[in-house]
């Protein structure tokens, strides 16, 4: 996942295209989004709500992990926008964890790249593998994630 250095919207753009507000904002950068992936960037600051000790805790991770998927339906509906289609960016909700792994905390002051994988998609039910490395290309946690969005 290292080398994506081109960033498509910056953490204003971004606040407009997920429902999550500050302070639970945990992804400053979308690098990269397609309809399978969707590659998200997070510098991770002393004051994060998620932050203890010097390190951004497990809320933090699984946070950020859902707000990669959920830029992935903002960014989508952005484009749309663009192309001057009426649309209203979706809510969306974690409705189920498997298998997930953390094998390292990050340090605060450092960057996590996160990636977002569909592995099916139903419906408004979208299945997604999810993994978070460092800047320094160590994953640092992973898992399997089942997202609802809902219907207006």
């Amino acid at each position: 996942m290292a080398g994506y250095n081109d960033i498509i919207l910056s953490e204003e753009e971004i606040i407009e295209l997920i429902p999550q507000k500050p302070p639970i904002i945990m992804i400053d950068k979308l690098y990269y989004s397609d309809d399978n992936k969707t590659v998200s960037g997070f510098f991770i600051k002393e004051n994060n709500i998620f932050c203890k000790y010097g390190y951004l805790y497990e809320p933090g991770l699984i946070e950020n992990i859902a707000q990669t998927a959920a830029i992935r339906a903002g960014y989508f509906f952005y484009l749309e926008k663009q192309k001057g289609n009426i649309c209203k960016v979706p809510v969306g909700y974690i409705g189920a964890i498997k298998n997930l792994n953390i094998y390292n905390l990050p340090k605060i002051n450092s960057e996590i790249i996160t990636e977002i994988t569909v592995k099916n998609q139903i419906f408004d039910v979208t299945l997604i593998d999810g993994k978070i490395i460092t800047s320094d290309n160590e994953l640092i946690a992973d898992c399997e994630m089942k997202i609802f969005l809902k219907k207006d």
